[in-house]
C-alpha cells in the first residue's frame, strides 16, 4: 500500500530525510517512532502531497504521490483540524465536499462514518460542545468521509483520558479488521505495543531499525531488566560488570540486563555486599529498545556521578 524508498528532504543546510525507506502491506498497522524533529511531520507532508522531496520514490497504492493518490489517502492530523462551530455532520459534509462526493454519497457517507466512530446521536452537536476525546473520534470520521485505502493517525491520543484512549484504540482496531492500512505516529509507546503490527524507529531522517514487537525484543540481548536503587552505585555497576550484566541508566533509575530472569534471593546473593533499597524486575520493554536505537545511552559507569554536598 506504501512504499518509500530513498527519500530525502533538506531544509537549507539541515538534511530531515536522509535516504528513508518504509514499506507498509496492505492491513497493516504500522508504528512510526521516533523523537520529535526525527522526521516524522516531514514524511506525512510529502505523503499528503503538502511538500515536494529532494529526492526518492514515494508510491500510494502503486502510484506516485500526486492529486491522482488524494483519494486513497486519510488523514488526522495531531491537531483537530475541524470547524468548532458547525455540526458533526456539517463538518464531514464540508470535507466531502473537497474530495468531490456528490451530494447523495456524502450523505450516506456521513451517517456512516459517524456510527463508525460512535457520533452517530451526536450528528446535530455543534463539535464546540464535544469533549476532547469526541474531537478525536471526530477528526478520524473526517479522515475516512472518501473511504480512503490508507489512513495516517498523528498522534491520535495524546491528551485523551485513558477511557477514551481504549475507545480509539478499538476504533483503529477495527478499521484493520476492515482492511484499512494504518501509518500510526505516537510517542505513546504502550499504544504501539498494543496496535501495531510492526513498529520502525526514525532516527535522524532513516529508519535503522524495524520489525514486530518480537523481532524488535532481539536487538536487547536481556529476558528481563532489573533496576536497583543503592547507595553504593558504584559498587553496583562494578559487580555487575564481573557478572557480565549490560549497564544502562533510565532517567535516574540505574538498571541492568539480565540475560535471563532472576528471583529475589539470587539478586540478593549475585549483589552481595552492595547496600540495596530497592529492587525492581520487569521485562524487556518498548521503551528500552526505543532508547537504544534511537539515542543510545553510554554505560553509566562513564557518566561521572554528580556529588552531593
Amino acid at each position: 500500500m506504501l512504499y518509500i524508498e530513498g527519500l530525502e528532504k533538506r531544509y537549507g543546510d539541515r538534511r530531515v530525510l536522509q535516504g528513508l525507506n518504509l514499506q507498509i502491506p496492505d492491513g497493516e498497522i504500522y508504528g512510526l517512532l521516533g523523537p520529535n524533529g526525527a522526521g516524522k511531520t516531514t514524511t506525512i507532508n510529502i505523503l499528503s502531497n503538502l511538500l515536494r522531496a529532494d529526492a526518492g520514490t514515494v508510491l500510494i497504492n502503486g502510484h506516485p504521490v500526486s492529486e491522482r493518490t488524494k483519494p486513497w489517502l486519510g488523514i488526522a492530523p495531531q491537531e483537530n483540524l475541524v470547524y468548532r462551530s458547525l455540526t458533526c455532520a456539517e463538518n464531514l459534509d464540508f470535507f466531502g465536499r473537497l474530495y468531490g462526493l456528490s451530494a447523495g454519497v456524502r450523505r450516506r457517507r456521513v451517517a456512516e462514518c459517524l456510527a463508525a466512530v460512535g457520533l452517530g446521536d451526536r450528528a446535530s452537536s455543534p463539535a464546540e460542545r464535544l469533549s476532547g476525546g469526541m474531537l478525536r473520534r471526530l477528526s478520524l470520521a473526517i479522515a475516512l468521509i472518501h473511504q480512503p485505502k490508507l489512513v495516517v493517525l498523528d498522534e491520535p491520543t495524546t491528551g485523551l483520558d485513558i477511557e477514551a484512549r481504549y475507545e480509539l484504540w478499538e476504533l483503529i482496531r477495527t478499521l484493520q479488521r476492515q482492511g484499512m492500512t494504518v501509518l500510526l505516529t505516537t510517542h505513546l509507546l504502550d499504544e504501539a505495543e498494543r496496535l501495531c503490527d510492526r513498529i520502525g524507529f526514525l532516527r535522524q531522517g532513516t529508519i535503522p531499525q524495524e520489525g514486530t514487537l518480537a523481532e524488535l525484543r532481539q536487538l536487547i540481548p536481556a529476558q528481563e531488566i532489573l533496576t536497583l536503587q543503592t547507595g553504593d552505585e558504584a559498587g553496583a555497576i562494578a559487580r555487575a560488570k564481573t557478572l557480565g550484566f549490560p549497564c544502562r541508566r533510565y532517567g535516574s533509575d540505574l538498571a541492568f540486563w539480565l540475560p535471563q530472569p532472576l528471583d529475589l534471593p539470587e539478586i540478593i546473593r549475585l549483589f552481595e555486599g552492595v547496600p540495596l533499597e530497592a529492587i525492581a524486575r520487569q521485562p524487556v520493554r518498548l521503551e528500552h529498545i526505543y532508547l537504544e536505537i534511537t539515542n543510545p545511552p553510554p554505560d553509566p559507569s562513564e557518566i561521572p556521578q554528580p556529588e552531593i554536598a
